[in-house]
């Protein structure tokens, strides 16, 4: 079996994302599904799982392969259960990722994406030490417009990039980003299979475009 490139998106789904903002994230998953089956990379490395947080946070879609995934009905409502998101995300990578032994070389170190529009209802400490247990490639956050925090999302990753507003055009342009990170994190792990981590920063990620700001 060849070696995957896990990718994990953790949506936020809270009562703020309800309208215009929750439709656009569902048109950007379905586009980035779109754009990754026809990406001969991605459809041989990559496998995508997405979790949703407000009150609770869920698994909407298990990491399954790029040509059979579905996106899910994704809606908005309630609170920003961050913290259960990043516990229930550390506890999938355990069950889901394969690691590396003696007899078998696992999977890709994960890629993780987050994008919130507000502040955690809940604490982040638990799930932020299960999470550092993990082998990681790299977790980018996005603070998605003024009502986000990257003070806290400072604390689970160094890779922060914030939206100016949650609107269609700016969440599309995150999608796409996080689309093309995909791509060439497939491309990169197909070419020099020798390579086993997928990237720390954002340097090796594709330029962000004019509608992402990274957060030094």
């Amino acid at each position: 079996m060849s070696r995957r490139l896990p990718v994990y998106l953790l949506l936020d789904t809270s009562g703020s994302m309800y309208g215009d903002p929750i439709e656009a994230v569902r048109n950007g998953v379905q586009a980035m599904f779109t754009a990754l089956r026809n990406d001969p990379y991605a459809l041989e490395t990559a496998y995508v799982s997405i979790i949703t947080f407000n009150d609770q946070a869920k698994q909407v879609v298990p990491l399954t392969e790029v040509c059979s995934v579905q996106a899910p009905n994704i809606e908005a409502s309630g609170c920003t259960a961050l913290g259960d998101a990043l516990k229930l995300l550390a506890h999938k990578i355990d069950t889901e990722v394969t690691k590396t032994t003696r007899e078998v070389r696992g999977d890709w170190k994960p890629l993780v994406f987050i994008l919130t529009d507000g502040v955690p209802t809940d604490s982040i400490d638990e799930g932020l030490k299960e999470l550092k247990k993990c082998k990681l490639g790299m977790i980018v956050a996005c603070a998605a417009g003024a009502g986000a925090e990257t003070s806290v999302l400072k604390q689970i990753t160094e890779n922060v990039v914030s939206l100016d507003t949650a609107d269609a055009s700016t969440l599309a342009a995150f999608f796409k980003w996080v689309t093309a990170s995909v791509s060439m994190g497939s491309a990169k792990v197909t070419e020099t299979p020798g390579n086993s981590d997928s990237g720390a920063t954002l340097d090796e990620l594709p330029p962000p475009p004019a509608e992402i700001n990274i957060v030094t």
